[in-house]
């Protein structure tokens, strides 16, 4: 008898380490879980912040037009300025905080694990954001130009060397100006996206593009024309 109830205290003792050690290893790949998704997400800088980040927000702000202090890395009172004003020519939400469509929209990516196809899917559904912001009812061709026009800034050395660069700096577009950008794309304009970063120009290596019909700039007027698709001339 004694043996019996000595043999089955070992077995509960047993199945109770056994339950015990499961729980604890459950726990752990849950808390490390939560903390690779906690890396993943994107580090947010308001003022007070500092670090490369803010340094990074800094230049691109100034490089754009934006900020007129020091890039140090430090996110003082000039820094959410700059940031309310890029916010509010941009359509975003003012609040001074580089914050998640902020960065995204400042071409700043700080999620863990990103690659090359991350951001060619990135620049993808922005220039379709673009292209169906300022030209959707044109003909494709003239979807694919305008899309065009923006690649070719990017790498002309008078716009900003990123396609986020091009298409957020301060005056560029006006869809961006009345937060159209912010509409959803349509499976054309995105396949018109993909067309203009897989390389076709139809712009024949335009710059710029505007409406004859419309526009009052008598500087654009002066440009040396490409061709016209639509509505829309393009030009350098």
């Amino acid at each position: 008898m004694q043996k019996n109830k000595k043999r089955n205290l070992i077995i509960v003792i047993i199945i109770l380490s056994i339950l015990a050690w499961g729980l604890t290893s459950y726990i752990t790949k849950k808390i490390e879980k939560n903390d690779t998704e906690e890396i993943a997400v994107e580090t947010l800088s308001r003022y007070g912040s500092r670090g490369d980040e803010v340094r990074t927000i800094q230049n691109k702000l100034k490089r754009w037009g934006y900020y007129t202090g020091n890039v140090d890395g430090i996110y003082g009172s000039k820094t959410v300025e700059a940031v309310k004003y890029f916010q509010r020519k941009n359509g975003l939400t003012v609040d001074g905080i580089a914050g998640t469509n902020t960065l995204k929209a400042l071409g700043i990516y700080t999620s863990s694990g990103s690659s090359s196809n991350s951001n060619n899917t990135t620049d993808v559904n922005l220039l379709s954001r673009l292209i169906y912001a300022e030209s959707r009812g044109e003909p494709y061709t003239g979807q694919v130009a305008v899309g065009a026009v923006c690649l070719n800034r990017v790498k002309n050395s008078s716009f900003p060397n990123s396609l986020s660069g091009v298409i957020y700096q301060s005056g560029a577009f006006d869809a961006v100006s009345d937060g159209q950008i912010n509409l959803s794309p349509d499976s054309t304009a995105k396949k018109a996206a993909q067309d203009a970063i897989n390389g076709w120009d139809p712009s024949y290596g335009a710059i710029y593009y505007f409406n004859p019909s419309t526009a009052t700039s008598k500087w654009i007027w002066s440009r040396p024309m490409t061709v016209t698709i639509g509505k829309h001339r393009f030009c350098k």
